[in-house]
């Protein structure tokens, strides 16, 4: 059968071009007369792709030269342990609860330190993004904590809050490489990969060397110590080798795209023809503040239950696949991720057209 059109919010859609370079390179990658799944992590073929896949994700990101970059396992929910295990001094921790995965991090982090809501926006169902420019923040914080794109809510910080000096953390899972930032904002950006960047089970943090302590930390696991992997160049264990190897060919393929830049374009043309159909549908509307947008994900509804299934039934009938909300929304959410074409936001845009036409 035919490609479908994928709008799952993660693992998602891939360029085709790099599943095509996969599966060519599958029984023997650059005449080692193996796989990239069956080769060692201690030999040179793997060493040189990792060390490929940092150095492209440096550049696309620009990230500084006192930034370790690290691939780790236990996706973005063990992060939400990590954090606070390894930036603990004070022992406070302020969290800005933004939707589900913000929400899980603040309570995580709450079992290690004392962590603060100090801003929420639980009140409307996390349709928007608060107010940061003036929060209260903690004069003992370690650090301020915030998921930046929410992926089930459709939301994205368009400016970062105002911390009063304190290191930043920020979880871009659901909006990693989907445009520039300025790394040197953040003491932390991370993201789990298989929203916009690559194949499920790996998880990519960008660290400032000074949040990494320096002796290892008596009470935390050594998998749990951030100094493990940065000193093991993230090799201290098997890592998911395969994963860095994709993410590694996704890298080359946004700097092939034009970089983050236009990627940024890209996307922002995508969201533009789903969004003005969405303000103009009789039927269809979108669930989020407008300012507060996500150029990724993108929740809408009917307002009818019955007919929300229905147009996710006849949508997947139509090749058009994951558009069922999330549980805590309902409705529906359209993913539209960098490896997302224009061709699949037009024909789904074609195909609520012809939906509200008949309903």
């Amino acid at each position: 059968m035919s490609r479908v059109y994928n709008f799952s919010a993660g693992p998602a859609v891939l360029p085709e071009e790099v599943l095509k370079e996969a599966a060519a390179e599958m029984l023997d990658y650059n005449g080692t007369g193996m796989g990239v799944m069956e080769m060692s992590h201690r030999s040179q073929a793997f060493q040189d792709i990792i060390d490929t896949a940092e150095q492209d994700i440096r550049d696309l990101m620009g990230i500084p030269s006192n930034y370790k970059v690290l691939f780790l396992q236990g996706g973005a929910s063990q992060q939400f342990a990590m954090i606070p295990m390894n930036l603990k001094k004070n022992g406070v921790a302020d969290y800005i609860v933004t939707g589900q995965w913000a929400k899980k991090a603040y309570q995580e982090a709450g079992k290690f330190l004392t962590a603060n809501k100090i801003a929420s926006s639980e009140d409307k169902t996390f349709s928007y993004i608060p107010d940061c420019s003036d929060l209260p923040i903690d004069d003992n914080a370690d650090y301020v904590y915030i998921c930046e794109n929410n992926t089930i809510y459709g939301t994205k910080y368009k400016t970062l809050p105002n911390t009063k000096g304190k290191t930043l953390v920020s979880d871009v899972s659901s909006c990693f490489l989907s445009e520039p930032i300025d790394v040197s904002k953040y003491g932390i950006v991370y993201g789990g990969v298989q929203k916009n960047v690559g194949p499920a089970g790996l998880v990519i943090s960008v660290i400032r060397e000074d949040l990494i302590p320096t002796e290892p930390l008596a009470d935390v696991p050594t998998m749990l110590q951030f100094k493990t992997h940065a000193d093991a160049g993230s090799l201290y264990n098997t890592p998911n080798s395969y994963a860095i190897y994709i993410c590694g060919k996704v890298f080359k393929w946004l700097k092939k795209q034009g970089g983050l830049e236009a990627i940024k374009a890209n996307n922002e043309a995508k969201a533009k023809i789903l969004y003005d159909y969405l303000d103009q549908s009789n039927l269809f509307k979108g669930t989020v503040v407008k300012e507060d947008r996500s150029l990724m994900n993108v929740p809408f509804v009917t307002g009818n239950k019955d007919l929300d299934a229905k147009f996710v039934a006849e949508a997947k009938a139509a090749g058009l696949e994951n558009l069922k909300g999330h549980r805590t929304v309902g409705g529906m959410r359209a993913s539209i991720y960098n490896a997302m074409p224009i061709e699949g936001v037009k024909a789904l845009v074609e195909f609520m057209k012809d939906f509200e036409a008949k309903n």
